[in-house]
């Protein structure tokens, strides 16, 4: 039986389902692993900052915004562990410092402040006076109010508040005991089942784990001196009305376009079925001759068989994974573009 890149696909009686099956048997989650990327803090970067905090506080017995701010601005990366007590993201730390103090700190503001401590954890700051240093100052003294007040008066038979950790329920009385005794096992595992282990790591590097497939996609192509498009996000192409990840050789007269996509989501992997199933049709509507090619991993894409079936058609069998990638020019026209030899001799 031919493989799916040489297979007759308007042949109706093709069984589809070895090529579904081959397909998924290719693809793998790629959950357990994610890119550090820059801004990625390593633990004894974090514990410093830990330790200055403390130090600032006498242990969390006295916390002055003043003092706490000294401490941040000698070891930026105490203002990353002040805002992991409070267990905010640097937008609702942003709200609250407007909502506390009258400082109207924007949140792409506080997410590049944040962005900006994580990449040089231990360079000191240097109080400029500037709009920045008067957000920052406005955040440490939010953040210092919003502990020491703990949960307030809360309904807790009815409303979870944000702050009702073991840490901060109470204020400052909370955390003491904790900085000095530490947190019981189960009382960890509680609020890591509340939370999501390495979710905001991962909300951070998103893009970057997006990427894999892209940038096998470029590796390949850059090996053989492939000449190609690679579009942006949102971007505008002619003759697209959604531009495709790459064009080869480009908009101007495509040979190949490629969806290179990840998922581990199966209703997002839909979607991105849906959006190759319309470069096909659009092609088909507008008499051109270019292939339709699907660059795919995650486990998201092997969750719906009628999906994967979709993806076939619409791209006659054009699919490749990260485990077959390596096949991508010898089977597409992307050959015809070739300025180098193709690895290992293929043909």
């Amino acid at each position: 039986m031919p493989s799916r890149f040489e297979a007759d696909f308007s042949d109706a009686a093709l069984d589809l389902d070895t090529f579904i099956d081959e397909v998924f048997g290719e693809l793998k989650s790629g959950f357990l692993e994610l890119p550090k990327g820059q801004g990625f803090v390593e633990y004894p970067v974090f514990e410093a900052g830990y330790q200055a905090l403390k130090k600032a506080t006498a242990g969390f017995t006295s916390v002055d915004a003043a003092e706490v701010t000294a401490a941040i601005y000698a070891t930026p990366i105490a203002f990353i562990v002040l805002r992991t007590v409070m267990g905010f993201t640097p937008s609702e730390w942003a709200d609250v410092t407007k909502e506390r103090t009258g400082v109207v700190v924007d949140q792409g503001a506080a997410r590049t402040m944040d962005r900006r401590i994580r990449v040089a954890p231990m360079a000191p700051l240097k109080d400029k006076g500037s709009l920045t240093d008067q957000r920052l100052k406005a955040m440490i003294v939010a953040a210092v109010q919003t502990l020491e007040e703990g949960v307030g008066d809360v309904d807790r038979a009815v409303i979870l508040h944000r702050l009702d950790k073991v840490d901060t329920a109470e204020g400052l009385a909370s955390i003491r005991p904790i900085a000095d005794l530490g947190v019981p096992y189960p009382v960890l595992l509680y609020e890591r089942f509340l939370g999501r282990p390495f979710a905001g790591h991962r909300d951070s590097v998103s893009e970057l784990v997006g990427d894999v497939v892209e940038s096998a996609v470029e590796d390949v192509l850059s090996k053989v001196g492939v000449s190609y498009r690679k579009t942006k996000r949102a971007e505008r192409i002619t003759g697209f009305d959604q531009a495709p990840d790459f064009i080869v050789p480009d908009e101007f007269n495509p040979a190949v376009v490629i969806e290179a996509k990840l998922t581990e989501d199966d209703g997002t992997a839909r979607d991105k079925v849906t959006r190759v199933q319309r470069l096909s049709t659009l092609r088909d509507e507008r008499g051109q001759h270019y292939d339709v090619v699907a660059c795919i991993a995650g486990r998201g894409f092997k969750v719906r068989r009628n999906d994967m079936r979709r993806l076939l058609v619409a791209t006659k069998g054009m699919v490749f994974t990260l485990a077959s990638i390596e096949h991508l020019v010898a089977h597409t026209r992307i050959r015809d573009f070739v300025t180098r030899p193709l690895p290992g001799g293929q043909p």
